[in-house]
């Protein structure tokens, strides 16, 4: 149970106006969700600001992202059209260089090791915005404020095992017997995939289970697997007794999210518009984040319900 202060939302306040959440869901914080007296006043009218087209990846999260860019810039008066499932890091970017979309949410570990191409781990957050921010400008993209809030992958194990064997960071299941570990196809090979952590961390003795992405849960629960990728803004985190251990080798790096906005389109914005993705940003926390994807995922609240809710209560429409 998180304790509440003025400077946080009861989950229940916040998404109870949605009429969908499950009765008996444990209250949490949105972190920063006191009301603000933003403005969304003084701004063009929308026909004379160009039209601007946001994408998002195929996953909760950032059809979640996607949705609170579109809806606090539509109320800002722009012209906003919204692509879901644009398709993994790699299309989204080649469709924001190609003009395709203007913007779109992206984590800056992904920028750092799909594009910039920096294999060896980074000691900050702050360390690889500034190497993704850098990236970003050098090929024709404004980088704004990153979230508090990261999504990575990590590995996670019921607390029961993690007792049995006195697991508290990966390192740690070097010394265990034969355990089986699961993750998605797409993860087996890479740095930060199987391969990557057996090789990083020298655990022979992980065998590996491919599932695909939620299943693992499921897998853990039941017992199948002893350990499972996950991602660290999972709400089924919220719900479960597992355990993430820490990456003390600091394998999966850092994984903010930061607004991607191609330089033709950024110098034709109001200085309203990036006012607002920046302080949407500094509210998504990980209590915030793991509460509306909670939501969506989880009580299969539509993400725009669950985007006006978090922009409403936070004074930024």
């Amino acid at each position: 149970m998180y304790k509440l202060n003025r400077h946080t939302l009861d989950r229940r306040r916040a998404l109870g106006t949605l009429g969908a959440l499950s009765v008996g869901i444990a209250a949490a914080t949105l972190s920063g969700c006191t009301a603000t007296t933003a403005s969304v006043g003084g701004a063009k009218s929308g026909a004379a600001r160009r039209r601007i087209t946001i994408g998002s990846k195929g996953f909760a999260e950032s059809w979640i992202m996607g949705e609170l860019y579109a809806q606090g810039l539509r109320a800002r008066g722009y012209q906003v059209d919204l692509k879901t499932n644009v398709g993994s890091s790699d299309i989204i970017n080649t469709a924001l260089q190609s003009g395709q979309i203007d913007i779109y949410p992206e984590y800056t570990g992904v920028i750092v090791v799909n594009w910039v191409g920096t294999d060896t781990a980074l000691g900050t957050a702050e360390e690889t915005y500034d190497i993704a921010k850098k990236w970003e400008n050098e090929h024709g993209v404004t980088t704004l404020q990153a979230t508090p809030f990261e999504n990575k992958n990590a590995i996670a194990v019921r607390k029961e095992f993690a007792d049995e064997h006195g697991l508290k960071k990966v390192s740690d299941l070097k010394g265990i017997e034969d355990f089986t570990y699961s993750t998605y196809p797409d993860n087996v090979s890479g740095a930060i995939g199987y391969e990557g952590i057996v090789d990083t961390y020298g655990l022979t003795n992980m065998k590996l289970k491919t599932l695909s992405i939620g299943l693992n849960y499921q897998a853990i629960e039941r017992g199948e697997i002893q350990a499972a990728d996950v991602f660290t803004t999972d709400p089924q985190l919220l719900r479960s007794d597992l355990i993430v251990l820490e990456d003390d080798k600091k394998l999966f790096g850092f994984q903010n999210v930061v607004p991607l906005i191609r330089d033709d389109v950024f110098k034709d914005l109001n200085e309203d518009a990036p006012k607002f993705l920046n302080r949407l940003h500094s509210l998504l926390t990980i209590d915030a984040i793991q509460a509306l994807n909670e939501a969506s995922a989880i009580n299969r609240i539509d993400p725009a319900q669950v985007a006006k809710v978090f922009l409403q209560e936070n004074g930024l429409m």
